[in-house]
């Protein structure tokens, strides 16, 4: 599927995906290709009102089709990023009936709802949607479906214990983000990476990735991902950071996304 071009399309393609990740303000989204990569770097940054409201635009055009699609894709994307995964299925399988065909689309919904049934700890079916995903993902020719496959294929691992799988696929996901040039998909990879490494018993490894992600999400402006990293931080330790600041740096992210219109599961 084409996403479009145009001067738009390009800025916020490289906020979403590339080099820019922090660019505030954005682009104004016409079309629904810029809508949808809006909403994208918007969320990146921590802003869901912002992205939100472009995809209720997006879902306005009829005829978009795979595009709404992934729009759906992505606003599940944001319930599961705040906690909420039994919001984000259904709205992953509505993607799913959407792609019509689609492998960019299909592959993201089938992704999304592998991540979806994770989160409830339903491991057979997340591992089914994975599988499923992969047969896409190759036919998509989107280079930020693999990274999300393997992120999602870690996370798959870590939960059933299996500390050296979810390495091998974690070091996967940060070497197609170094490929794909999206700042952002590489400072997820360096979380996941570290979560994955504590998973295989390897602490100071994890720690010091751990401090790398936090660095890197603050200097590129992405909130969501500097609380993620904090997070894990505050369960194992930082080497360059307090347990008070840690904590600190974690809190100010769930003030800042909170005024930004996230709103947190309660734990």
């Amino acid at each position: 599927m084409s996403i479009g071009t145009g001067s738009n399309v390009a800025v916020l393609s490289d906020v979403a995906f590339g080099s820019n990740p922090g660019m505030w303000p954005l682009p104004r989204g016409v079309t629904a290709s810029e809508l949808w990569l809006r909403a994208v770097a918007a969320a990146g940054q921590g802003r869901y009102s912002c992205a939100l409201a472009d995809l209720d635009r997006l879902d306005r055009f009829a005829d978009a089709g795979p595009l709404r699609a992934l729009g759906l894709s992505t606003r599940a994307s944001f319930h599961r990023q705040l906690g909420w995964h039994e919001r984000a299925r259904p709205l992953d399988g509505q993607a799913l009936a959407l792609a019509s065909g689609d492998a960019e689309s299909a592959a993201d919904a089938f992704i999304g709802l592998a991540a979806d049934a994770l989160g409830v700890g339903r491991f057979a079916a997340s591992a089914c949607a994975l599988a499923r995903a992969s047969r896409l993902v190759d036919d998509a020719g989107a280079p930020r479906l693999p990274v999300r496959h393997a992120w999602v294929s870690a996370e798959l691992a870590m939960v059933r214990g299996e500390g050296r799988s979810a390495v091998t696929h974690a070091d996967a996901a940060l070497a197609l983000a170094d490929d794909l040039g999206s700042v952002r998909h590489r400072v997820k990879s360096t979380v996941i990476l570290a979560a994955a490494l504590c998973c295989r018993g390897e602490t100071a490894a994890a720690s010091r990735r751990a401090d790398e992600a936090l660095a890197d999400a603050g200097q590129a402006g992405l909130i969501p991902l500097r609380w993620a990293a904090a997070s894990l931080l505050a369960d194992i330790g930082s080497q360059t950071h307090s347990p008070a600041q840690i904590e600190g740096i974690r809190d100010d992210c769930v003030v800042i996304v909170t005024r930004w219109g996230g709103v947190w599961r309660p734990r």
